[in-house]
């Protein structure tokens, strides 16, 4: 097999086979009676394995378990795989309770196979894996860490350690990845956001940011850009209610299929007349998992209920809104495409586990838009978004591949337009990117229409699912809308659902990694900072700033009593594009002596005027570096 080949059995195959490695050296360190091992597959950079110990696991066990984790590779022992009845499964895993529970969730015609690690270790596991040992003495490992689950992702469930192990061919890739990690680590979005004071959260409002003076300023500049752009293709904007009748959600379809990801402002039944024990209150909805109680409710409680009428929810999505504003009024197929953009607020439940900076949030915005065609200008439409695309990531210095998933099982709508839909789809593809230069996910397309998703890839060679393009026969249909004809007949429109930025907190959380906090003058918070030397030279700094703020440059002056170097590594500190300096040269010529980020050398006996062109300059082209711009 060639390297690549090589590079993919080792990810499938040695990466799990080092699980069973670990799982076995977790049980010899803390002896079989007293650990009940759960799962342990592969992942994009090694491995985990779940246990429930009676002790924990700390970073000074890290290299007891590595070494053992050796000492058992060099043992070279065999694995054999063996098939069992259902019977024989349960009673070889007997006392380990999480094996019995997956044994019992098999379907009745599942295979049941275990992968025995010489006498002493066997586990449940469809395979494949290695046949001795001795094939895993070259690959290079490292735990990465430990950290807490619930078995089966259920907070009511028990509580495991998982047990994070990095896995490589080699050493030298095992190295180069740490140093990747460690690079990540510097750019982590939480850790620049806080130390570049750009948002906050607060444990009242649970993956809801707060968005702090600097953060908003950059969040308006890329809400600005966005507008732009869409102004310049014929976008309309729009904004909507944020919360809505129990009526639209049913209409929409969210009502039935995202009602528990919703936040409900549930309606009103009554009130009691004198207490009430309810019993049979279930504690959640997960079936088979609920646990019951009895509530006691005092005379004069309310009875709320999401199933009343007037029942509301915080929308999830902008697309009944779009709908409803199309619906408003009668359309002709010469109006057609319409294009209604919406940065409105969105709020989505998460678990609490899920949660992560800006990467998962229950309160976001998009660059979302819902435009109506008729079904012939599909393809026209959908390669102006790309080409939209195009422009906004190349703006940020970052490549994207696109992947095009087709039409499900269970689709909705008439299978003839989704075979020319999809057909389309593949045409611009095809003359953007050339035939097989996209994935194609067959039949991972959503229920109401075909999907093209971007993935951008950043500094650091992750890849990110931001933009997307789907294609909406069923909202359409629910909503009830037409549009007048050429021969007077009435047809229903196709909705294109669109992004690029995505979630905006997002994308945010994306760009502070890739730039490390580093921001092209046109995004950075504050684009120019001024120091004056002394006091004395507080007036010019002044004139020198209202000067910047007239022409539109986020600026900011420290006119305090503080010493000059002070100021200066404030401004360093928050990575500020350009810090301005004056002192009495400056205020006697009229000039700026300017340090740019990243660069050592000052610039001297810069004319203000020249200053103010260089920063509108820059602004209006959205650079992404400063180099080059004197």
């Amino acid at each position: 097999m060639d390297k690549e080949e090589y590079r993919a059995f080792f990810e499938s195959v040695y990466r799990h086979s080092l699980a069973h490695i670990l799982a076995k050296a977790v049980i010899e360190i803390y002896g079989k009676e007293n650990v009940q091992y759960a799962i342990g597959p592969q992942i994009a950079d090694g491995f985990y394995y779940d246990f429930l110990l009676p002790v924990g696991i700390s970073t000074e066990d890290f290299k007891t378990i590595e070494d053992k984790m050796r000492e058992i590779i060099k043992r070279r022992e065999n694995w054999v795989c063996e098939e069992l009845s259902r019977e024989d499964a349960k009673a070889l895993f007997a006392g380990q309770k999480f094996k019995q529970e997956l044994i019992d969730d098999l379907p009745e015609d599942e295979k049941i196979t275990i992968y025995r690690t010489g006498d002493d270790f066997v586990d449940l596991c469809r395979g494949p894996h290695i046949s001795n040992s001795q094939e895993l003495m070259n690959t290079a490992f490292q735990i990465r860490a430990v950290s807490g689950s619930y078995w089966r992702g259920d907070e009511k469930r028990e509580q495991l350690q998982r047990v994070y192990v990095y896995a490589f061919l080699d050493q030298k890739t095992l190295k180069e990845h740490l140093a990747l990690v460690k690079e990540a680590m510097e750019r982590d979005h939480k850790k620049l956001g806080a130390q570049l004071d750009l948002f906050m959260f607060d444990d009242t409002a649970p993956g809801m940011p707060y968005w702090l003076p600097r953060g908003w300023r950059m969040y308006q500049a890329l809400l600005a850009y966005s507008r732009e752009i869409q102004h310049r293709h014929g976008y309309q904007e729009i904004s909507a209610p944020l919360i809505s009748k129990k009526k639209l959600w049913l209409i929409s379809g969210h009502w039935a299929h995202y009602v528990n990801n919703m936040f409900m402002v549930p309606g009103i039944c009554g009130w009691l007349k004198a207490d009430q024990e309810v019993p049979g209150v279930l504690d959640n909805l997960q079936e088979g998992l609920a646990e019951t109680s009895t509530v006691k409710l005092p005379a004069g409680t309310a009875l709320f209920s999401r199933e009343v009428d007037d029942a509301m929810g915080a929308k999830p999505m902008n697309c009944p809104n779009a709908m409803m504003t199309y619906r408003r009024t009668v359309h002709s197929y010469k109006e057609l495409p319409i294009r209604y953009s919406e940065y409105d607020v969105l709020h989505r439940k998460e678990k609490s586990g899920q949660m992560n900076g800006l990467f998962r949030v229950q309160e976001f915005r998009q660059d979302d838009d819902h435009t109506f065609v008729m079904e012939s200008q599909i393809e026209d439409e959908i390669a102006d978004i790309i080409s939209i695309a195009d422009e906004i990531y190349s703006t940020f210095g970052v490549t994207y591949r696109a992947e095009l998933s087709t039409r499900p099982e269970d689709f909705m709508g008439d299978i003839e337009v989704w075979n020319r839909a999809e057909a389309a789809l593949k045409k611009i593809l095809d003359a953007k990117y050339g035939e097989g230069g996209y994935e194609i996910n067959e039949g991972d397309g959503a229920f109401y229409g075909p999907k093209i998703d971007l993935q951008i890839k950043d500094a650091l060679g992750r890849e990110w699912q931001c933009g997307t393009v789907q294609l909406d026969f069923q909202l359409p249909h629910n909503f009830g809308l037409t549009y007048q004809t050429k021969e007077g007949g009435m047809e229903m429109p196709v909705v294109i659902h669109r992004a690029i930025y995505g979630s905006l907190e997002r994308f945010i959380g994306i760009i502070i990694e890739h730039f490390k906090g580093a921001f092209p003058f046109w995004l950075s918070p504050t684009q120019v900072s001024v120091v004056p030397i002394r006091t004395a030279h507080n007036d010019y700094a002044k004139e020198v700033a209202d000067a910047l703020d007239r022409a539109g440059i986020r600026v900011e002056a420290d006119y305090a009593d503080k010493n000059m170097n002070e100021k200066i590594k404030a401004s360093k500190t928050m990575k500020e594009p350009f810090i301005v300096v004056v002192g009495d040269k400056e205020v006697e010529q009229r000039t700026v002596s300017i340090t740019v980020r990243g660069q050592k050398q000052q610039l001297h006996d810069v004319p203000l005027d020249k200053f103010l062109e260089i920063c509108q300059k820059l602004n209006k082209e959205r650079t992404k570096d400063l180099e080059g711009s004197f």
